[in-house]
């Protein structure tokens, strides 16, 4: 994973750990669905990650075991990391690493799980009343449309020079077209697109 180096100031790291605040209120069925303005903020906005930073850290923490949120720490890593000068910058950048982990996780944590704690209660005792079942339907339009947006953002990312890589938006179409119309498992899915860029294709 490339490395660069940014400077930030104090108020640039509360601005991070605002902006996490905020995406944690709008992590409509997991934080996965925010990647998007993630993007946004931390690559096309501010430049404290980049591209390829920013796929990485998603990538790493869907394929590994643990909970979907991880990537949000890898990506907090990354920024703390690049604030330092890199891994090879020695301790103080790893602690500006763990520094950054810890701000971005406790932002999208904090306001998300202290909602779902309040909502969830409240919900359980209103469970038969016609709006709360109404407002779990209407949620599930929302969560298709922002992991379709999060898958874009995600392949957007993947350019052979300055052209887009077609094989693989071919790939993250197939890929799409499986999950939706088969019972393949996703492990099969990884297994098949880690053999892929055994081989180089990916």
């Amino acid at each position: 994973m490339s490395q660069m180096t940014i400077a930030m100031q104090w108020h640039d790291w509360l601005a991070l750990f605002g902006q996490y605040l905020l995406l944690s209120l709008l992590s409509i069925s997991g934080a996965i669905t925010t990647v998007p303005d993630m993007h946004r903020y931390l690559v096309t906005q501010h430049g404290w990650l980049t591209d390829a930073q920013f796929s990485s850290s998603v990538a790493i923490a869907q394929a590994a075991p643990g909970p979907n949120v991880l990537f949000v720490a890898l990506m907090g890593w990354n920024v703390g990391l690049n604030a330092g000068g890199g891994i090879g910058a020695g301790p103080g950048a790893w602690l500006l690493g763990f520094f950054g982990l810890l701000v971005t996780m406790v932002g999208i944590m904090l306001p998300s799980t202290t909602l779902t704690y309040l909502a969830t209660r409240w919900g359980h005792r209103n469970r038969d009343r016609r709006g709360v079942r109404a407002f779990k339907q209407g949620m599930a339009p929302v969560v298709v449309g922002l992991l379709i947006a999060t898958g874009w953002v995600l392949a957007a990312g993947n350019h052979a020079g300055d052209a887009p890589a077609w094989h693989l938006w071919l790939l993250t179409a197939v890929a799409a077209l499986i999950v939706w119309r088969t019972r393949v498992h996703l492990l099969w899915l990884l297994g098949a697109g880690a053999l892929l860029g055994a081989v180089g294709f990916v």
